[in-house]
């Protein structure tokens, strides 16, 4: 996909999810006159599950590139799915972020899909999704999981860096006049280096308000999870030209803007518990693990020792942020490619079968 435009203007308008995803779906959990409902995107039809579970204030937009590189590489089946709070899900309790709650999830929509008896899975999960995952391969949420990949979760770090949470989402813009300013920022900010995939993931991450709304949610103060227009992303994609002349949220009146979906700091009470003792956790299940990390300084003392000790495999990708699936898709889909091949959990799709790249 091309992020130029004539003689090397950048692109920044948004892109459908239907260039990366087969499906999407909205799927209805609980009692029936009082239903949560969660928002996934699937792709692929044989092979086992990859369950993907994105971090903090993303949704599972973010791993839409990264769905079209792994799919290339090995036959195997996509469900990503947005966690409550996030992207386009619909929960009664939107403001409890605990992981009992957040790991149940998850459980409940493979049931939901799948019934009691899904194919083998593998979880993956970046940040808060990483520590999600890890949370449910340890409570045998999901009987039939067979591997566990991790991206740039480390309890040691993790819990260093959640202070700079706050200031950064202080330091960001509470509001952007159309999608493709929201994404300019994305990229010109450094959230996400991959143009890209920041034309497809910024969608989840910000929703359209009316100016009137968003003004009143101004005065209130962030929520959680603000729903105000529940138009699919392709008719929020065709209004964005139409709506260039609003800056802020005092314009006139009949406009729109474009807000963050979710304000982490609401989730604050629940940092810790995010990540406090997940590298341990991570190194107690007995399962076939990867750990994919941005840097190798990430690394904590636990999972220093596990990995000299042989208890899982690790790659450290070439410096690219905290976005890794991201800013490095395809880097990261040969490392899960790789992870699969090794313990047999995939096949290599017909093209690519007489390389070795994915298998050494």
């Amino acid at each position: 996909m091309s992020n130029s435009e004539d003689g090397g203007t950048l692109d920044y308008s948004p892109v459908s999810w239907r260039e990366y995803f087969d499906q999407m779906q909205d799927v209805s959990v609980g009692p029936a006159d009082n239903m949560d409902v969660y928002r996934i995107y699937r792709a692929g039809h044989d092979g086992p599950l990859l369950v993907l579970l994105h971090g903090g204030g993303h949704s599972s937009l973010s791993w839409a590139v990264f769905t079209a590189a792994i799919t290339s590489r090995v036959t195997c089946r996509i469900l990503a799915m947005d966690l409550r709070g996030h992207g386009d899900t619909l929960v009664r309790q939107s403001d409890d972020f605990s992981t009992h709650t957040m790991s149940s999830d998850v459980a409940n929509v493979i049931r939901a899909c799948y019934g009691e008896t899904p194919p083998p899975i593998v979880l993956i999960g970046h940040g808060v999704g990483g520590a999600i995952a890890v949370h449910t391969v340890s409570n045998t949420l999901l009987p039939t999981t067979v591997g566990l990949v991790a991206i740039d979760v480390v309890e040691g770090s993790a819990t260093e860096a959640l202070h700079s949470i706050q200031n950064f989402q202080k330091e960001r813009p509470k509001s952007f006049k159309s999608m493709d300013d929201a994404i300019e920022w994305s990229i010109k900010s450094g959230q996400i280096t991959n143009l890209e995939s920041a034309r497809v993931s910024m969608v989840g991450q910000i929703k359209r308000c009316e100016v009137e709304e968003a003004g009143a949610l101004e005065k209130a103060g962030p929520v959680t999870d603000v729903v105000t227009d529940e138009r699919d992303e392709e008719s929020c994609d065709q209004s964005c030209d139409k709506e260039n002349a609003a800056t802020e949220v005092s314009v006139s009146e009949g406009q729109s803007v474009y807000m963050w979906r979710i304000d982490l700091s609401k989730s604050e009470k629940y940092w810790d518990g995010w990540f406090r003792g997940t590298s341990n956790l991570f190194l107690a299940c007995n399962l076939p693990k990867l750990l994919l990390l941005a840097a190798i300084g990430r690394l904590d003392r636990d999972l220093t020792i596990g990995q000299m000790q042989g208890k899982f495999m690790m790659q450290v990708l070439p410096p690219c942020g905290h976005a890794v699936q991201e800013n490095r898709p395809e880097k990261v889909a040969d490392a899960v490619a790789s992870f699969l091949l090794r313990h047999k959990f995939a096949e290599a799709r017909r093209e690519t079968r007489s390389s070795n790249s994915f298998a050494q």
